[in-house]
């Protein structure tokens, strides 16, 4: 049977899949702005959350750690009084005080991609049976993750938003194994093929 990701259902969807999702991410920027759209993502579509991506964006200044570290009741007001926006005001506390936690960190091991990285010793997880499409919503790595970011000050970041974090970022690959991304991430990064890990 052919395993392909079938979850690109539009093509705003299926540009996401093909251009960023699984591919490994080493630019703090990025991994702060996937960590953000993940956690924003708790109880919503994805779509939700790429349909509304520019908004956010210009909401948390593309974001900028820095800035956003410093942001103040007024700019959480700003930001729920824009137009499109979500309307979470847990949500976009919660960014804002992980933007701080995300510093500390920075400070601590220099980058946050040495940090979350350095939990695979730098390489991409190909678990046994998801590229047959088992995959499962959270597992013992992303929950060590989560505690290990919550135990840091960060909010919003249980272990199935933290594994859905780790595939946004490509530190685990779970394309099917028919995706032509599959080997494409394969062949251009170091891999690791482990057991699986639920």
């Amino acid at each position: 049977m052919k395993v392909i990701c079938t979850w690109p259902t539009t093509p705003l969807y299926q540009s996401y899949h093909d251009d960023e999702w699984g591919r490994p991410i080493h630019d703090d920027q990025h991994q702060f702005e996937h960590l953000c759209l993940e956690s924003l993502q708790c109880g919503l579509s994805w779509l939700t959350i790429l349909n509304k991506r520019h908004i956010i964006r210009q909401c948390f200044d593309d974001f900028d750690v820095e800035r956003v570290a410093h942001y103040t009741e007024a700019d959480v007001e700003r930001i729920m009084s824009t137009e499109g926006m979500l309307k979470s005001r847990p949500k976009i506390e919660a960014i804002i005080n992980n933007a701080k936690a995300f510093q500390r960190i920075q400070e601590e091991f220099g980058s946050f991609c040495e940090y979350i990285w350095a939990f695979t010793n730098f390489k991409t997880l190909v678990y046994e049976g998801h590229p047959e499409g088992q995959v499962p919503a959270k597992n013992e790595l992303s929950t060590q993750i989560s505690k290990d970011l919550k135990k840091r000050g960060f909010k919003f970041v249980g272990p199935v938003t933290i594994y859905s974090h780790l595939q946004a970022s490509g530190i685990i690959n779970d394309h099917g194994k028919d995706c032509p991304c599959f080997n494409e991430i394969n062949k251009a990064n170091p891999v690791v093929y482990l057991p699986t890990d639920e």
